[in-house]
């Protein structure tokens, strides 16, 4: 039963937690200087930091920043790869030529250090991160809607659409895109995670969520130093990591199963 739940129960206390965090932004951020790298205990469950701050407000302060960052890069790219697969798909010719051959440019290079490149040019911050993991992240949609159309376009009730003289856009709508929301509701899954980590990865090299705003990938970077005298300070949010990607993961899975409908 637990294990059938887990994941949901995860995700649930992580939106909680990103909903109600910037009620704790405020005192993740006080300094108490006389409880600097204070181990769990009473006054705080996960302890304190190199500055003296709590880090469990700090943590829940973090989840709203991996919340807002994975939720707005899936959404630009869900929205954006989906649109350009659906016409490429649908259209080919030239179009899907030229989309094919952007894509495998995408793919033949390492994603998240064009991530790191954009990051780096257009300077820290949320939006800039949402904006530099959406120009990586919107490939996945595209290759997979591409892929999609390809085959669902061939089927019966599409051709007989377009015989009818239905618009190419009241056929992408009403007779393909249903079809692919199963695969492009999994991909979502996997993506989040994929984007949680990603988040992290740059916050924790200096170009995702500045100072004093926190982010789980920061507070393990502000914590490797500490990491004999004080293995709190990363244990908590890579503990807060590893949940939330498992989690998407797990559910993920069960969705691909659950949505995978096969005619024997």
């Amino acid at each position: 039963m637990i294990r059938r739940w887990f994941p949901i129960i995860v995700l649930v206390l992580w939106t909680i937690a990103a909903v109600t965090g910037t009620w704790f932004s405020e005192s993740g951020n006080f300094i108490a200087l006389d409880k600097i790298l204070h181990p769990p205990g009473l006054s705080s469950l996960l302890g304190y930091d190199d500055l003296g701050r709590a880090i469990l407000p700090r943590l829940l302060s973090g989840a709203q920043t991996s919340f807002l960052v994975s939720v707005g890069v899936v959404t630009l790219s869900a929205i954006s790869g989906t649109l350009l697969g659906l016409l490429a798909g649908f259209q080919g010719g030239w179009f899907d030529l030229l989309l094919t051959r952007v894509i495998d440019i995408f793919l033949a290079f390492p994603g998240i250090l064009l991530a790191i490149a954009l990051a780096g040019v257009m300077g820290p911050g949320i939006d800039n991160l949402i904006i530099a993991l959406s120009v990586v992240g919107w490939v996945g949609y595209a290759r997979l809607t591409r892929g999609q159309v390809l085959s669902l376009r061939q089927r019966d009730h599409v051709t007989a659409a377009i015989a009818l003289g239905s618009s190419h856009w009241f056929t992408l709508t009403r007779h393909l895109l249903p079809l692919l929301l199963a695969p492009l509701i999994v991909e979502v899954t996997f993506s989040m995670a994929g984007m949680v980590i990603a988040e992290a990865g740059l916050s924790f090299l200096g170009l995702g969520i500045q100072p004093p705003d926190a982010s789980w990938g920061s507070m393990i970077r502000d914590g490797a130093s500490y990491m004999l005298m004080a293995p709190h300070m990363v244990l908590a949010p890579g503990m807060a990591i590893m949940l939330v990607v498992l989690s998407l993961n797990l559910l993920g899975d069960r969705l691909r199963d659950y949505l995978d409908i096969r005619i024997d």
